[in-house]
């Protein structure tokens, strides 16, 4: 089954975005998570949506050549739905979030808009909704590699600046952090990983991975370092085996790839459980 996706330049696209996918999700999900702010992710993949639905509108009315990567317009639209959220942070200081489901909401109506005009869902969109094993292409390739090599950079050298952001905010303040600029570079990150991460995973399923590994990592891990550690190899798991199992049972690899988390994080909580009995 491996050889498969070895073999066929399509499935080797899929395999290498997954792999590179399963690494900095769960990375930037320890983050993401220890920050409470899962639901930014979820707020994200929603806007994205309507990214894609633009995109595949105007290739449909306006760009009928089919050059149009909706790759592109995903990232757009996640990158302005991160700094709009941040905006409302500001506008409503003591209800900050109030910010995430406002955004969530008008990322839904606007994506529903814009299928509507595309005359409803086809081939394209449900691979984008839910991932597929075909759908990678060189390009996605290359824009994927080029993101997670930024998360990576990024995540080494503010590591101590995140960390610190992380666990007590008005400390890394009082320091002289400038958390303002770190929480901003943050926000885009996961706003890129998220765009990224929707031919593999999909959209409506993007967020559990940054967030399914990482609690399993917490109810092993021994410290911040071992959480991301393990947030890492449980994302490599899920990806990798869910999608060698969406190939060989035809399902959409976001749903088998989402099980296979859940089940680890199943396996991480009994094992725990067992070990403090």
């Amino acid at each position: 089954m491996i050889q498969d996706f070895l073999q066929y330049d399509f499935l080797r696209n899929s395999l290498y975005a997954g792999v590179l996918i399963g690494l900095v999700a769960p990375m930037l999900g320890v983050f993401v998570v220890i920050r409470r702010l899962s639901l930014i992710a979820d707020a994200l993949s929603h806007v994205t949506l309507s990214g894609i639905a633009a995109s595949l509108l105007l290739e449909k009315t306006v760009f009928t050549g089919g050059f149009l990567n909706p790759l592109y317009m995903g990232m757009i639209f996640s990158i302005g739905g991160a700094l709009l959220i941040e905006k409302l942070r500001t506008v409503y200081k003591h209800f900050q979030e109030l910010a995430i489901p406002i955004i969530m909401s008008a990322g839904i109506g606007i994506g529903v808009i814009f299928i509507s005009l595309a005359n409803g869902f086809n081939t394209d969109l449900f691979s984008y909704l839910f991932g597929s094993v075909s759908a990678v292409t060189s390009s996605d390739l290359f824009i994927i590699g080029f993101v997670a090599v930024i998360v990576v950079a990024v995540i080494i050298l503010l590591y101590k600046e995140l960390f610190l952001l992380s666990f007590d905010e008005e400390y890394a303040v009082a320091t002289g952090l400038r958390a303002k600029w770190i929480h901003f570079i943050f926000i885009i990150l996961v706003a890129l990983v998220i765009a990224v991460s929707m031919r593999v995973v999909g959209i409506l399923l993007v967020s559990s991975l940054m967030t399914l590994p990482v609690a399993a990592s917490i109810r092993i891990a021994k410290g911040f370092k071992q959480t991301i550690f393990f947030s890492v190899i449980f994302g490599e798991i899920a990806v990798v085996g869910g999608m060698l199992a969406s190939y060989q049972l035809d399902l959409a690899p976001g749903g088998t790839i989402v099980v296979l988390s859940v089940l680890i994080l199943i396996g991480a909580i009994l094992w725990k459980k067992k070990k403090t009995a």
